[in-house]
């Protein structure tokens, strides 16, 4: 880790890496939408259904998250597999950080009548509203901060260790604060786990229509978007996992996980595949002639 604070600290004098992060394509929203939604039903199979509790799985989490993140910064060029991986984790660890933050031990959050949730404490007990108003701090905080370095927001211009790490910080938190606005939505607002779902996407429709405003900021769309996937995901997800009498599929958080996996892997795997052929200069690609030899 001291060699990454040490490539950060050289970052700060100008220096640029590669180009790391992806493209922003049809593909790159799908597996994002993937991802944060297996950040939540994988969040919740092992905080609630293996009941190991918010405490451990967030410390677990929170620490794959940090050794991810260190070989996404050592990294010279974008690797899918790298990036994604970080991408997943930040779900997850943000999945049990808000569950962690909202709930306790009361018997709302607890199923199949547990007594408990692992060891520990069972959460903080902030609430939905709260715990979303700090997190709107904290993420405020970061994109005050992230300006005033005078480095671009641009994800496809971001090219700099200190960009890529106020992204990635950027992301932990709002994929966390996604957590929270999706479970309100879920759980208090009254929309329920498919309403929910829908109002998001009708507010990315709106975005999408709201590109071809030549006044409006395609970084700032871009941002708003992104943040509202996790809500999306959080939503899809317990409309996958809850039980049918609350307005869920009752899929289970195992089996939803391992579909989500299997998508998010595909997706991976192809981004992986189309980075290799980039990768392969033209005068070394085979030449097929026409005709007869």
């Amino acid at each position: 880790m001291s060699h990454v604070l040490t490539e950060l600290e050289a970052a700060d004098g100008g220096s640029e890496t590669a180009k790391k992060l992806p493209e922003i394509t049809l593909a790159f929203w799908i597996t994002k939408i993937a991802a944060t939604t297996l950040g939540e039903t994988a969040g919740d199979l092992f905080a609630q259904t293996f009941r190991i509790g918010y405490l451990l799985t967030t410390v677990v989490f929170f620490s794959v998250f940090l050794v991810t993140l260190a070989l996404q910064l050592r990294a010279r060029h974008y690797r899918p597999f790298f990036y994604w991986t970080v991408i997943l984790m930040t779900s997850l660890a943000g999945t049990t950080i808000s569950d962690f933050m909202n709930r306790d031990a009361s018997a709302k959050y607890l199923s199949g009548g547990a007594g408990s949730l692992g060891w520990g404490p069972q959460g903080l007990g902030l609430g939905y509203p709260t715990g979303a108003v700090v997190l709107m701090s904290l993420l405020a905080a970061i994109f005050i901060t992230w300006k005033v370095t005078g480095l671009t927001l641009a994800i496809r211009d971001i090219v700099t260790l200190k960009g890529e790490a106020l992204f990635w910080s950027a992301i932990l938190v709002s994929n966390t604060l996604g957590t929270s606005s999706g479970d309100f939505l879920s759980d208090t607002s009254g929309l329920g786990y498919a309403g929910g779902a829908l109002f998001i996407v009708g507010i990315l429709g709106l975005l999408l229509a709201l590109r071809h405003v030549p006044v409006v900021s395609e970084v700032m769309l871009f941002w708003v978007a992104f943040v509202l996937t996790r809500p999306l995901g959080a939503t899809a997800g317990d409309f996958l996992t809850k039980p049918a009498d609350r307005g869920g599929l009752q899929l289970g958080t195992l089996g939803s996980s391992m579909f989500l996996l299997a998508i998010l892997f595909g997706f991976v795997g192809y981004a992986q595949l189309q980075e290799r052929r980039r990768a392969v200069p033209d005068t070394a690609r085979p030449q097929f002639r026409s005709g007869l030899q």
